[in-house]
């Protein structure tokens, strides 16, 4: 096709989306699209537009680094490489996105006016921790469908299911009687309650009224949640999760074939791996003498790793204790050679303290048990972790108690406190929506706790009794504490996205 005809159509392609691209872009895109042929050219130059708009434009003007952002963005999925295939990421190395409410994007952290997060924060990151928490709840709020604006043309009847969200500015800005109201805000004290578990420091939408000053409450619930393909429906392609992929793994349809056609793809996950106790070790020992014939991908174990509170001569029997967990992985060769380990932190484990995130264990305890086993990670809490298009969030904290203790009042139907639990995690797109004072988090890091978009699976290693719920297509998953409950742990397959329940009592 003839070069000048190429430019003019691509020219007029950004100016229709209201772009204007620099000389060098112009270029570049003119060589990407020379192999291109005329039937399919504006098939291709549709993808790259979209591609482009879905990139955090500083303006109007398209520089050569966004356009080649968006360009390999439509050909991720020929670029694929093995190593994309399976990852840990730890909660320092997730990416930073803040909202833009001018832009109605999401935008790196590069590229605004934020510094670089430290882990001692500042005043400043501890205000910023609950405003990103609010902006993200609210602009998800602002896309459900209870309150999107009706299209124009449409029925009468349509509106009348609709609601319209209000800011606090905007009542106080009134001076007049404002009647029903729905509002999004952070709350102390409650009366009325929906399903989930309600504590300080939660977000929710209140309806009711406003005069005099005085908001009077009807009725208030938990934001709406979203599933992951409706964010990414809207947000493109962006990589949140972290990982070395420039795009979401959710994108690449040959990770997924890959995925779909390893059906013996498995994870294990036990939590409470008490490692100086004897019947802990003879029953990993059972494990893996079950699992040699045919090897897990991936063992996850959470801690915490001793028994014992943390003390003076912790240091030396938790290195003891993982050469000791090392020897039975050596006795394994198929299972030493196949599958990998990943050890997450508990609370109680040697560390700086219980502010979240946690760092791993320190290298002087572990350097011994990761020469021997090459293919161990350990790595922070919580963690992340990438198989084939599948993304899957750990922490081992106990959540549940502390969501229960910290209720201004239990849910009537005590016996679901699971359900109620997930609920109020994916509501609030965090997985500690608790006050700092209860469960302390580095204030600039407070991003890396977030489960927004949602991922497909969340691990909570909890000493909670073992469940498996489902929500928003979430697979949320606690094994239990494999010391305290008869030695159960849970199994993971990828490929149908099913939980195996296990126990090795009495065996």
């Amino acid at each position: 096709m003839d070069a000048r005809r190429v430019k003019q159509k691509v020219s007029a392609g950004f100016k229709m989306r209201g772009l204007i691209l620099r000389p060098e872009s112009s270029r570049f895109l003119l060589r990407v699209l020379e192999s291109v042929t005329e039937a399919d050219l504006e098939e291709v130059l549709e993808r790259i537009l979209d591609a482009v708009e879905k990139q955090p434009l500083g303006s109007s003007m398209v520089e050569l680094s966004v356009l080649e952002a968006a360009v390999q963005d439509c050909s991720q999925s020929c670029d694929e490489t093995i190593d994309n295939v399976f990852n840990i990421i730890g909660a320092f190395d997730v990416p930073r996105f803040i909202f833009s409410t001018e832009r109605k994007k999401f935008v790196p952290i590069s590229m605004t006016n934020h510094p670089v997060p430290k882990l001692c924060g500042q005043s400043r990151d501890k205000a910023e921790l609950f405003r990103e928490r609010y902006t993200i709840l609210q602009q998800r709020t602002h896309r459900h469908e209870l309150f999107t604006p009706p299209v124009i043309g449409s029925a009468p009847d349509e509106g009348r299911n609709k609601f319209q969200l209000k800011t606090v500015e905007a009542l106080l800005g009134s001076t007049a009687k404002v009647g029903e109201v729905i509002v999004l805000g952070m709350i102390t004290q409650l009366k009325e309650f929906h399903s989930g578990l309600y504590t300080e420091s939660c977000f929710v939408l209140a309806e009711g009224w406003y005069e005099d000053s005085v908001f009077h409450i009807n009725a208030f619930g938990f934001p709406p949640t979203e599933p992951s393909s409706f964010t990414r429906a809207y947000y493109g392609n962006i990589n949140f999760f972290g990982g070395p992929s420039s795009t979401a793994v959710k994108a690449s349809a040959k990770l997924k074939q890959l995925e779909e056609e390893n059906e013996d793809a498995m994870f294990v996950i036990v939590s409470d791996v008490w490692l100086d106790r004897v019947e802990v070790l003879e029953k990993i020992q059972t494990m893996f003498s079950g699992y040699s014939a045919m090897p897990p991908t991936c063992f996850i174990f959470c801690g915490n790793f001793s028994s014992a509170p943390y003390g003076r001569h912790q240091l030396r029997t938790l290195k003891e204790s993982f050469k000791a967990l090392a020897d039975l992985i050596c006795e394994y060769p198929s299972i030493h050679k196949s599958s990998r380990f990943v050890f997450v932190p508990g609370p109680e484990d040697p560390g700086p303290g219980t502010v979240l995130p946690r760092p791993p264990l320190a290298e002087h305890i572990t350097e011994e048990f990761r020469q021997r086993v090459p293919f161990s990670v350990f790595t922070t809490n919580p963690c992340r972790v990438q198989y084939c298009s599948q993304e899957m969030v750990v922490i081992r904290e106990d959540l549940v108690n502390k969501m229960c203790r910290n209720c201004v009042r239990l849910p009537s139907s005590n016996l679901d406190i699971p359900s109620h639990f997930v609920k109020t995690i994916l509501s609030q797109g965090h997985l500690t929506p608790l006050p700092l004072y209860v469960c302390p988090v580095h204030w600039p890091y407070d991003y890396a706790l977030r489960v927004y978009p949602v991922p497909d699976v969340i691990v909570f290693a909890d000493k909670y009794d073992p469940f498996n719920v489902c929500n928003t297509d979430c697979l949320c998953i606690n094994p239990g504490s494999f010391s305290r409950s008869g030695f159960s742990f849970k199994v993971y397959y990828p490929s149908n996205r099913t939980v195996e329940d296990s126990k090795l009592q009495g065996l």
